[in-house]
C-alpha cells in the first residue's frame, strides 16, 4: 500500500508596518565587522527591499500575540531600514514584506537565524562576471556598475577582464577544473587559441602555478620596463597600433608589449631621427645601435673636449644652491632623521647641481671633421650620445693637421679653407641571435663552439678583473711570458699577450658589459685614465714618481688587458690564425692563472640562466646540470618537460647552487707537470672529438668536445 507523502506548508507572508518590528535577541549575527549597513540602506533606497524579513509574533506572559513582531533572521536588512527611517527617507509605518513564522513550531528562532546565514551560497565569480558583462552591454559604465553594487571600479574591471578568456577555459573554471588565480592569469593575453594551447601544455606539466601561465603567455613579448619601450614611450607605441598586454590582477610594471617588430621599427626610426640631428654638427660618422658591445671604443682615440663656460647667472644659481644645501645640512646635523620636506629639498638641490655639471662639451672643428659619435639607448631608456672618437684610419697623416695647410678629410678650395666634410649617415642595425637547434638525442653532446666562446668571454673578463686586483700574480705572469720569449722562444698561443694588446671579443653574450667584472674593469680604467697626464711627454716622469704600491697596481691593471682566456675555433691545418694546439695551450695557462688568483665565477656574478646557458644546450646537458647541482631526484622532476619549460625550471632549481658549466670551472692542479710544456692536460670540454673535426665553422651547432 502506497504511503502518502506529507505536503509541506510554507509560512505565510504579509506586510507589517516597520514600527511594529523589533530586532530579536535570537539573531546570531553579533559581530558587526565588515558589515556595511549604510551601503545596504543605499541599495534598498535604489531598488527597494529584494528579500523579505523572517519574523515571529511577540507573545505576552499568557502566550497571546501583542501585535509586535521580532526579527531573528534578516537583522542586517532591518538595521538598513532603520537607518533609512532615521534619515526620514522611509516612513515609520511603511509596510515591510515579512515571512511570519508560527511561534508554535519546534524550530527555534536561533536556528532560523543561523540557517539563513549558513545556507546562503556566495555568488560564483563567473556568475558575477557574466552579470557585470550583461549590465555593461546594456549601456552601464564600469563606474555606474561599481557605484550600484558598492564595489571598487577596479573590481568591476577585473571581472569584466575575464571576457578576454576563452569560453573553453571559462567552462573549465565553472566545473572547478582550475582556480580563480589560474583563470585570472590567462587575462594577460586576449589570444584565445594561445590561451587554450598553454592550458593544454600545462596538463602535461607538474607546474601549473599562475606565474607559469603568465610567463608562457608573455614569453614572446617585451616588458614595458624594457629600455626600448621606455625610449619610444607607450603612448607612441599604442598610437601606431601596438598592443599592450596588462594584468589587472597583480603588479605588472606597465604590462607587456606584444608587437615586437613594431617596437623595433619605432626604436630604429627614433634613433635615426636623433642621429640626423647630431649629424648637422659636422661629425664624419655616426654609429647608431640600440646597444654597443663591451669594448666598442677600443683602439679609438677619444677627443679631449672642453666644457662650455658657465654664464654669470648660472654661476650665481650654483652658489645659491650650494649655500642653501650647506645651511640645511648644518641645521639638521644633529637630527636623527631629516624631515621629509627637508630630505626632498636636498634631493632637488643635488639634482639641480648635477645638471650644471652635465654641460655640453665643445671640440675643435678640425677634429670633429675626422671623428664620430656613438648613439644608443641607456639602461633607463634615455638617449645616449657619446661624441668624439677617431678611428685609426681617420687620423691625420704626419705633418698634416688643423693649422690650415690641409683639411682633416676634405680637399682645400681656392680660398685655402678645407671643404666641409661629408657626414656619414648612420645605419641602424638591431640584430638578434639565432637560437641553436634543439637536439632530441639522449646522448650528451659537446658544447657548441659559439656557446663556449661566450662562456669563456665571461671567464676572460672575470680573470682580467682578478689579475688587476693581484699585482703579485700579474708580475709573475708578465715575467713568465717574457722569460719564455727570451730564453725558450716559446711558440704562439699564450694566455698573456704581454705587448700589452687588449683582446676583444668577436663573439660575446649580450649582457657581458653589464656584469660586475665589466663594471669593475671600466671604473678602474677610468680612474687611472683621469690621473694619467694628457701630455705624452709627461707620462714617463709621472710614472717614475709613483710609489711602489701605485706602480704595482697600475702594472697589474695594464697586464690584465692582455689576459686571453677566450676559446675560439682553431685551425687544424696550419692556416692563418691560432692553431688548435694554441687554443688548448692558452686555456691551460688560463687555468693556472685562475688558480693563482682564486677565481670564482659565482662570486664574479655569473649565473646559469635560460639566456646565458640553459636555453643554448640540449636537454641532456640541462638534466646533467641539475643532476650535478641538486641530485637525481630534482633532475627526474623535469625530465618529462619540453626543452623550453625544462630550461626555465632548471634556472629556478640551479639558482643559488653555485653550479658552473665546464668552461667556467677552475680545475685543481694535477701533479707537477711543467705549466709551459706541451704535456699539460687539456680541459675536459676540449678533448679531441673526431665528429667535430669534420664540421664547418658555419654549421650550427658545432661540436667541440666529447664527454
Amino acid at each position: 500500500m502506497a504511503i502518502a507523502v506529507q505536503k509541506i506548508t510554507l509560512s505565510p507572508s504579509r506586510d507589517i508596518p516597520f514600527n511594529k518590528l523589533v530586532l530579536s535577541q535570537s539573531n546570531v549575527r553579533r559581530v558587526k565587522a565588515g558589515v556595511s549597513i549604510e551601503e545596504l540602506a543605499e541599495d534598498i533606497a535604489r531598488r527597494t527591499l529584494l528579500q523579505s524579513l523572517s519574523v515571529r509574533p511577540v507573545l505576552d506572559a499568557k502566550g497571546a500575540e501583542t501585535g509586535m513582531f521580532e526579527v531573528p533572521a534578516g537583522g542586517r536588512r532591518y538595521r538598513a531600514l532603520q537607518h533609512l527611517v532615521k534619515q526620514k527617507r522611509l516612513a515609520k509605518t511603511a509596510p515591510v514584506p515579512c515571512v511570519v513564522r508560527d511561534p508554535g513550531v519546534d524550530i527555534s528562532a536561533e536556528e532560523d537565524s543561523l540557517a539563513e546565514n549558513v545556507q546562503r551560497a556566495p555568488l560564483h565569480p563567473l556568475d558575477q562576471f557574466r552579470a557585470f558583462q550583461a549590465l555593461r552591454e546594456k549601456g552601464q559604465s564600469e563606474e555606474d556598475i561599481a557605484a550600484a553594487f558598492f564595489v571598487g571600479v577596479n573590481v568591476v574591471k577585473q571581472r569584466l577582464r575575464l571576457a578576454a578568456v576563452s569560453e573553453k577555459l571559462l567552462d573549465v573554471y565553472a566545473e572547478d577544473g582550475m582556480s580563480l588565480e589560474q583563470l585570472m592569469s590567462f587575462t594577460v593575453r586576449t589570444d584565445h587559441a594561445r590561451q587554450e594551447q598553454v592550458w593544454d601544455a600545462l596538463q602535461r606539466s607538474y607546474s601549473q602555478e599562475p606565474y607559469q601561465i603568465r610567463r608562457m603567455l608573455t614569453e614572446r613579448t617585451v616588458r614595458a620596463s624594457d629600455k626600448r619601450a621606455q625610449f619610444v614611450g607607450l603612448d607612441a607605441y599604442e598610437q601606431t597600433g601596438g598592443v599592450v598586454m596588462r594584468d589587472l590582477f597583480q603588479q605588472d610594471d606597465g604590462g607587456w608589449l606584444e608587437n615586437i617588430g613594431l617596437l623595433d621599427g619605432l626604436v630604429a626610426e627614433k634613433l635615426k631621427t636623433e642621429a640626423e640631428k647630431i649629424a648637422v654638427e659636422g661629425w664624419k660618422w655616426i654609429a647608431v645601435n640600440v646597444d654597443f658591445p663591451f669594448g666598442h671604443t677600443h683602439r679609438l682615440r677619444e677627443l679631449d673636449g672642453a666644457l662650455t663656460d658657465l654664464t654669470t647667472e648660472e654661476q650665481a644659481t650654483i652658489e645659491a644652491l650650494q649655500a642653501e644645501y650647506a645651511k640645511l645640512e648644518s641645521g639638521y646635523e644633529n637630527a636623527d632623521e631629516l624631515p621629509d620636506e627637508v630630505d626632498a629639498r636636498l634631493g632637488e638641490i643635488e639634482t639641480a647641481l648635477a645638471a650644471f655639471e652635465d654641460r655640453p662639451v665643445s671640440y675643435d672643428p678640425v677634429e670633429i671633421a675626422r671623428a664620430g659619435v656613438f648613439v644608443s639607448i641607456d639602461a633607463d631608456g634615455s638617449l645616449s650620445v657619446d661624441r668624439g672618437y677617431v678611428r685609426p684610419e681617420d687620423e691625420a697623416p704626419d705633418g698634416v693637421g688643423g693649422d690650415g695647410e690641409a683639411g682633416a678629410d676634405g680637399d682645400q678650395d681656392d680660398g685655402g679653407e678645407p671643404s666641409a666634410p661629408a657626414v656619414q649617415r648612420a645605419i641602424i642595425t638591431i640584430g638578434g641571435q639565432a637560437e641553436p637547434e634543439e637536439d632530441e638525442d639522449d646522448a650528451v653532446k659537446a658544447l657548441p663552439d659559439r656557446l663556449v666562446s661566450e662562456l669563456t668571454a665571461y671567464r676572460t673578463l672575470a680573470l682580467r678583473d682578478a689579475v688587476a686586483n693581484n699585482p703579485h700574480v700579474a708580475m709573475t705572469a708578465l715575467l713568465h711570458k717574457l722569460c719564455l720569449d727570451t730564453f725558450q722562444h716559446a711558440a704562439s698561443g699564450n694566455c698573456l699577450e704581454a705587448a700589452v694588446r687588449q683582446v676583444t671579443f668577436s663573439i660575446q653574450p649580450a649582457d657581458l658589459k653589464d656584469g660586475p667584472s665589466a663594471k669593475a674593469v671600466a671604473e678602474r680604467h677610468e680612474a687611472w685614465k683621469a690621473d694619467l697626464p694628457k701630455d705624452e711627454a709627461a707620462v714617463w716622469d709621472w710614472l717614475a714618481a709613483l710609489d711602489a704600491a701605485s706602480r704595482g697596481a697600475l702594472l697589474a691593471h695594464c697586464v690584465s688587458f692582455g689576459v686571453n682566456a677566450l676559446y675560439e675555433k682553431g685551425d687544424r691545418y696550419g692556416g692563418p690564425g691560432v692553431s688548435v694546439h694554441g687554443v688548448q695551450r692558452r686555456l691551460v695557462q688560463a687555468d693556472r692563472i685562475a688558480r693563482a688568483v682564486g677565481l670564482d665565477m659565482v662570486e664574479a656574478g655569473w649565473r646559469p640562466t635560460v639566456d646565458s646557458y640553459l636555453g643554448r644546450v640540449t636537454k641532456p646537458r640541462i638534466l646533467e646540470a641539475v643532476r650535478e647541482a641538486k641530485g637525481e631526484q630534482s633532475a627526474h622532476l623535469i625530465d618529462h618537460l619540453k626543452k623550453a619549460d625544462m630550461a626555465k625550471e632548471a634556472e629556478r632549481l640551479l639558482d643559488g647552487t653555485g653550479w658552473l658549466p665546464e668552461p667556467l670551472r677552475t680545475p685543481e692542479a694535477e701533479g707537477s707537470a711543467d705549466a709551459a710544456g706541451d704535456e699539460e692536460a687539456l680541459p675536459a670540454f676540449l678533448t679531441d672529438d673526431e665528429e667535430s673535426a669534420g664540421e664547418s665553422e658555419a654549421d650550427e651547432p658545432t661540436v667541440i668536445a666529447a664527454e
